[in-house]
């Protein structure tokens, strides 16, 4: 049994057998089988990921073919929302200055 968490909303996953690369979030709908949902992703690697002979994937938030993809067990914020997030909360401060 795979277990894993969405790098998108953080939901539990359960797979009886390997990520394949069409798998999805039962919550939301994001694609399983990406860079964010991996454990050799990281971002102060060279092209964010750990496992030197993987090729180079532009787009992390979505399916690819990588051969060395393995489903991250422990639940990670994305950092994506985390960064809207604080963009947001940038923004509403400075509109309450101007009220």
């Amino acid at each position: 049994m795979r277990i894993g968490h969405c790098h998108h909303c953080g939901t539990r996953l359960e797979f009886s057998e390997k990520v394949f690369r069409n798998d999805t979030c039962t919550n939301c709908g994001s694609d399983v089988h990406c860079c964010l949902n991996c454990t050799e992703y990281d971002e102060s690697a060279p092209n964010q990921c750990r496992e030197p002979q993987a090729e180079k994937v532009s787009v992390k938030d979505r399916r690819n073919f990588c051969d060395y993809f393995n489903l991250r067990e422990a639940k990670v914020a994305s950092t994506t929302r985390d960064k809207a997030a604080q963009a947001k909360r940038k923004l509403e401060d400075l509109f309450k200055n101007l009220k």
